[in-house]
């Protein structure tokens, strides 16, 4: 039962990956451009997000409300800062993006404090239920599971069949051919950025009730989703998919196992204290791996 329960909680947990690392790998593949900020706007949906429940009254009321609020301001951003940074070196990008991390924390301490918020789960999903008879699992768990499904099937379904997602893939795959072909390149770019930054407030109104909506809390998740990206292939959903899946699998099973393991010959303070870390440390590894056998991810968009 533990197994599957920790099996149940790495699917969670990477497909949540997955909604952050969805719209990095697009602003990554179809704009070439390294966002640092991504993580922050993770941040600004989730505290959107407790703001608009608390005012509300209704979480369900406040989630369209949040990932709306965010997309705007996403958009908003590309629009009016990031666009200028498309023609620079990846370098400058990382640097403008850092000093938007840090300018996100201080506006975020100015208009909410520096207390974390409260955002509770939907009442009708505080229970449990029964994956298998005998094996009760956290409703709200399991609804975000249902939520990352739903929304990888939606994305594929956009990126395979539909005009906007045949754009983002002729982006992703030879930005100057699009170009070249007439595709309003500005509006793509807003509209992907716009669509990466709701993804962002949907996995923080997920994760908000899970985890503490607090200053600063983009930048941890921000590094396993660029390890997603890495993993998956720049400008690649099916990668960023496959990518999360494995990262959260890996990273939450070793978690829950190691420490068990390590007990069986070493004192156990020192396998509870060495457990989490090198389960960190096999995500990176994984990452490792795979790029040595595959350098540009397992379903990179560029050929």
């Amino acid at each position: 039962m533990l197994l599957l329960e920790q099996g149940l909680n790495g699917l969670q947990f990477g497909l949540m990956l997955f909604l952050l690392a969805a719209g990095l790998t697009l602003v990554f593949g179809v704009m070439d451009m390294v966002n640092l900020a991504h993580g922050s706007l993770y941040m600004i949906g989730a505290y959107l997000m407790a703001t608009l429940a608390q005012a509300t009254g209704s979480f369900w009321m406040a989630l369209p409300l949040a990932m709306a609020a965010t997309a705007a301001i996403g958009m908003a951003l590309e629009s009016g800062l990031l666009r200028r940074l498309y023609e620079r070196d990846h370098l400058s990008q990382v640097l403008a993006t850092f000093a938007l991390i840090l300018i996100a924390n201080d506006l975020v301490r100015m208009i909410w404090g520096p207390q974390a918020l409260l955002l509770d789960a939907p009442r009708a999903l505080a229970g449990t239920i029964e994956i298998i008879p005998g094996a009760p699992y956290p409703a709200f768990r399991a609804f975000i599971i249902g939520v990352g499904v739903a929304v990888a099937v939606a994305l594929y379904w956009m990126i395979v069949h539909t005009r906007i997602g045949a754009l983002v893939r002729a982006g992703a795959s030879n930005r100057e051919m699009a170009l070249a072909l007439g595709v309003n390149v500005k509006r793509l770019f807003t509209l992907v950025f716009g669509l990466g930054a709701a993804l962002c407030a949907l996995a923080g109104a997920m994760l908000g009730p899970l985890l503490a909506v607090q200053i600063g809390m983009g930048e941890s998740i921000l590094i396993q989703a660029f390890v997603v990206v890495v993993i998956g292939g720049i400008g690649s959903i099916r990668g960023a998919l496959v990518g999360a899946l494995l990262v959260g699998m890996v990273d939450t099973i070793g978690r829950a196992f190691l420490p068990v393991l390590l007990r069986g010959f070493l004192p156990n303070n020192i396998a509870d204290a060495l457990g989490p870390t090198l389960a960190a440390m096999a995500v990176y590894i994984l990452m490792a791996a795979v790029l040595y056998w595959k350098p540009t991810g397992l379903f990179p968009a560029r050929g």
